[in-house]
């Protein structure tokens, strides 16, 4: 290796120039990505004195170079000489926050984030926070949006006075004219709030937060609503009230569905940040109004939080809450015009049954899980038996066969063979949710059925889903059970049929292991070599293919070589094809 770096540690800092200044993008990428090796081979004075003034000096090229160099750059404090020499790191950083490409811009406030920590509280103040002033006062919006993420990291390290002019700072670019300005302060309102002394959180903060939730953007306006978060679990309880619902309830109530969107995706960080007694006074009407959103993503959003609001919910007024007020917008989202509704309250619903206990699961929620069961969407369908696990420990098994069971052997049946399909698909999850015996006494049945359903894609899917149940339930069970199933359609009069067994067989070789497949599929594989139908006849030379990893060495020579190579002398042109793939594959030749 160092050989191969000769050239590199002699004329290190030649070199990078030379690829730096090529015209390739990959190479000067490549010089980008081995600059810790340079900065290494230069030592760090030079690294400080030559490297760092290069770097800095050209910065105009390939949005990709330029942001390798911002990710390096966050990891070079070791290579100029450690924490007292880190703020050499600035200038480059500094102009790679300001380029117009938001990745790169994003890469360096990163760097710049991690390096400020390794600043003394004194470099801090001479170094890093003239930095973030320029920024904060670049003619540029790009320097300005960047100046937004390097308040929190400074703030808590520096004297009072500096904290004074960052306060302003911040205040001023809240109120920038250009609306990515506010944007990137008003996604950084929640995390200064948190290094922000109480006082201040209340004097500056809260108009802060108030004028950007109402600002003209609605890009703008929901950001706020995340900043409202951090803002509300940092505020005593009895301010809450005064300071931050006020402006909650009109962003619930937003003229832009993405606002709506927004509150109906943080609600339940915002329940537990208000408090229980807010959440029964305004959330829970809130709550209400965003499940009977007009626009279908707010639906969407609030159906997927039911679950969490309803379990955060205080426990004295839970039930009493859910029954009367949540229940009821439930039902109407169950038949609701859009899909993504459907399948997010589907996604969710079931965890209510825990909540609500036996009887009103029972009553009340029972009704809406098979009418989701029947819905025409089968994402829908798929959430439901997905969960069906959650229901079954609170309404036991017996209760769930005589209700949910029935509409899932209807699906099973259905005359679509997509839906049945469907069905086949989830089988292995209900299974495991079910258990063995229930399995057996119910779904057993089912599966078998399938196997000779008159849609090929049914019957593959069919053998697909038994090498499943058997990887779920064990090789026992599947001799006891499937097993002599599927050998009996070895005589089965309808060649399509006898050929599904074949596919069991290659699906279920491995799962059952050697001695089942040696000594009760094997025969019955060589047996159908002498099958009338030629298409049976080159699946059992496929089978044989696929089954003989699995057997063991004298069972190949003694049994299955003598019926390839009669095979391979067919009179179909097909069976010899697959008989010789068979012979030289197994290395029986």
């Amino acid at each position: 290796m160092a050989g191969a770096d000769g050239d590199d540690s002699l004329y290190p800092i030649a070199v990078l120039i030379d690829e730096l200044r090529n015209e390739d993008v990959q190479l000067r990428l490549n010089s980008i990505k081995k600059l810790s090796t340079i900065a290494l081979a230069l030592g760090v004075e030079r690294t400080r004195t030559e490297l760092l003034p290069f770097l800095t000096d050209t910065i105009y090229d390939e949005d990709e170079v330029l942001l390798a160099l911002a990710e390096q750059l966050g990891n070079f404090t070791m290579l100029v000489g450690g924490p007292e020499y880190v703020h050499c790191l600035l200038p480059p950083l500094e102009s790679l926050a300001t380029v117009e490409e938001t990745v790169v811009r994003d890469k360096a406030v990163e760097s710049l984030r991690k390096i400020s920590q390794e600043h003394s509280p004194v470099d801090l103040e001479v170094h890093f926070e003239p930095l973030v002033k320029r920024l904060a006062s670049g003619d540029w919006f790009t320097s300005r949006t960047s100046a937004c993420g390097l308040f929190s990291v400074c703030y808590p390290r520096v004297s009072s006075t500096v904290k004074a002019e960052i306060r302003q700072h911040f205040r001023t670019l809240c109120a920038d004219d250009t609306p990515m300005v506010r944007r990137a302060a008003a996604s950084k309102l929640g995390e200064f709030s948190k290094v922000l002394e109480l006082d201040y959180l209340k004097s500056d903060i809260i108009s802060l937060f108030t004028a950007l939730a109402s600002d003209e953007q609605d890009s703008v306006r929901l950001l706020a609503v995340e900043a409202c978060v951090s803002i509300a679990t940092l505020l005593p309880q009895e301010d809450l009230e005064t300071l931050v619902m006020p402006t909650l309830r009109q962003a619930a109530e937003d003229k832009s569905w993405r606002v709506r969107y927004m509150v109906a995706d943080k609600f339940s960080e915002l329940q537990k940040a208000v408090g229980p007694e807010i959440t029964k006074n305004d959330l829970v009407p809130a709550f209400q109004n965003l499940l009977k959103d007009c626009e279908a993503e707010v639906r969407a959003a609030a159906a997927n939080k039911v679950k969490e609001f309803c379990e955060n919910l205080p426990e004295d007024s839970r039930e009493q809450i859910i029954m009367t007020h949540i229940l009821p917008c439930v039902k109407e989202l169950v038949s609701d015009t859009n899909q993504h509704v459907k399948s997010a309250l589907a996604s969710v619903i079931m965890g209510l049954s825990t909540i609500l206990g036996k009887d009103n699961t029972i009553e009340h929620l029972l009704p809406l899980f098979l009418a989701q069961l029947k819905d025409e969407c089968p994402e829908v369908r798929l959430n439901i038996i997905s969960n069906l696990d959650c229901v079954n420990e609170v309404i036991g098994i017996r209760q769930l066969s005589q209700s949910l069971l029935p509409a899932i052997v209807e699906l099973a049946e259905d005359a679509k063979w997509r839906v049945r399909l469907a069905i086949i698909e989830y089988m292995p999850l209900l299974a495991g949710q079910l258990g063995v015996e229930f399995f057996d006494e119910k779904l057993n049945t089912l599966c078998m059925a399938w196997l000779i359903d008159h849609v090929y894609a049914i019957r593959e899917a069919a053998t697909c889903n038994l090498m499943k149940l058997v990887e779920k339930f064990g090789a026992e069970w599947a001799q006891n059970t499937i097993v002599p199933k599927v050998l009996g359609m070895a005589n089965d009069p309808n060649y399509l049929h006898r050929m599904t067994t074949l596919f069991c067989i290659n699906a279920l070789s491995e799962a059952c292991g050697q001695d089942i497949t040696t000594k009760q599929m094997l025969p019955v594989v060589l047996k159908m070599s002498t099958d009338q139908v030629a298409n049976v006849r080159f699946n059992v030379a496929k089978s044989l293919q696929k089954i003989g990893p699995v057997l063991d060495s004298n069972a190949l020579q003694t049994e299955v070589k003598p019926v390839l190579e009669k095979l391979a002398t067919d009179t179909d042109m097909d069976v010899k094809y697959f008989a010789q793939e068979a012979i030289s594959v197994l290395a029986l030749a």
